[in-house]
C-alpha cells in the first residue's frame, strides 16, 4: 500500500492527458489538497490544460464558490510535464487519455515501467473493459476503472469499475479517493459500458435515430426530452458536449461487446464523425457552436 496508508488515501496523483477529462481531474485533485503531475504529449498540450484549469478556477471566483486567495496554492499544486518520470512518486496515477484500446494499453504499460509496485493505476475509460486493461500491468489486482463525468469540476459522480482481478483493497482506495475530492461513488462491475453509459449512450443513439428518420427537428427532440423527461439538457446536445467521436467510439463497444443489433451506431452518427462535426470541441455538431 502506499505512504498514506492510515487513511486508504493517497498524497501524490500522476494524471495522463491534459486535455478535457485529464484537466479537470487534477483540477479537483489539487482543490483537495493533493499533489498533482499532469503529463501529455508535448508542452503546448500540458500549457493548454494549465490554462484551462486557470481559467475554472477564475470562474469558481467570479461565482463566489471559490476565494481568490485559494487559487494560488491549487496551481502550486499542479505540475505539469512531458516526461513519465513525474510520475515515479504518485500513489495513484490516472490514465486519462482519448478512448482507443492500443493507446491506453501503449500508455499503461508505459506507466508500469515507471511507479512502484503499490502504486494504484486507474483508468479514465467510459466503455473498455478495466479487465483487458489490467493484463497489460504488473500487479493487476493494483488496477480500477475510475470513470469521471464531463465536466469534471462540476458533475458529482464517480463510477468505480472493478475489473476481474481488481482486489478489495484497491476498490476501498478508489471509493475513499471519491470523497476526498468531493466525488459520490457508485460501484459497478466490469462489462462494456458499465452502468451509466450502457443507459445514457444508447439513449443518445436512440435520439440520433428519431432525427435521422426525420421524425423531429434536433431542437424539437431535446426539447421533448428536457421538458417530457425533466432532463437538464437534451439528448443532441449532450452527444455534442461529450464529443461525436467518442459517442461512437462507447457504441461501438457496446455493439462488439454484447454482439446485440440494439447497440448499432446510427449511420447520422458515423456520417457526422466522418465529416468531422464532432460537437462543441469542432464548433459543429447537431446544434452549432
Amino acid at each position: 500500500m502506499s505512504t498514506a496508508d492510515t487513511t486508504l488515501g493517497i498524497r501524490k496523483i500522476g494524471v495522463i492527458g491534459a486535455g478535457t477529462m485529464g484537466n479537470g481531474i487534477a483540477q479537483v485533485c489539487a482543490a483537495a489538497g493533493l499533489q498533482v503531475a499532469m503529463i501529455d504529449v508535448n508542452d503546448a498540450a500540458v500549457q493548454r490544460g494549465l490554462a484551462t484549469i486557470d481559467g475554472n478556477l477564475e470562474r469558481l471566483i467570479k461565482k463566489e464558490k471559490l476565494a481568490a486567495a485559494d487559487k494560488p496554492g491549487i496551481l502550486a499544486r499542479i505540475h505539469g510535464s512531458t516526461d513519465y518520470a513525474a510520475l515515479k512518486d504518485a500513489d495513484l496515477v490516472i490514465e486519462a487519455a482519448t478512448e482507443n484500446l492500443e493507446l491506453k494499453l501503449r500508455i499503461l504499460r508505459q506507466v508500469d515501467e515507471l511507479v512502484s509496485p503499490e502504486c494504484v493505476i486507474a483508468s479514465n475509460t467510459s466503455s473498455i473493459s478495466i479487465t483487458q486493461l489490467a493484463v497489460v500491468v504488473r500487479n493487476p489486482q493494483r488496477f480500477i476503472g475510475m470513470h469521471f463525468f464531463n465536466p469534471v469540476p462540476v458533475m458529482g459522480l464517480l463510477e468505480v469499475i472493478r475489473g476481474l482481478q481488481t482486489s478489495d483493497s484497491t476498490h476501498a482506495l478508489a471509493m475513499n479517493f471519491a470523497s476526498i475530492v468531493g466525488k459520490t461513488a457508485v460501484s459497478v462491475k466490469n462489462a462494456p459500458g458499465f452502468a451509466v453509459n450502457r443507459i445514457l449512450v444508447p439513449m443518445i443513439n436512440e435520439a440520433i435515430f428519431v432525427l435521422q428518420e426525420g421524425l423531429a427537428s434536433a431542437a424539437d427532440i431535446d426539447a421533448g426530452m428536457q421538458l417530457g423527461c425533466n432532463h437538464p439538457i437534451g439528448p443532441l446536445a449532450l452527444a455534442d458536449l461529450i464529443g461525436l467521436d467518442t459517442l461512437l467510439a462507447i457504441m461501438q463497444v457496446l455493439y462488439d461487446g454484447f454482439g446485440d443489433s440494439k447497440y448499432r451506431p446510427a449511420p447520422l452518427l458515423k456520417e457526422m464523425v466522418a465529416a468531422g462535426r464532432l460537437g462543441r470541441k469542432a464548433g459543429q455538431g447537431f446544434f452549432s457552436y
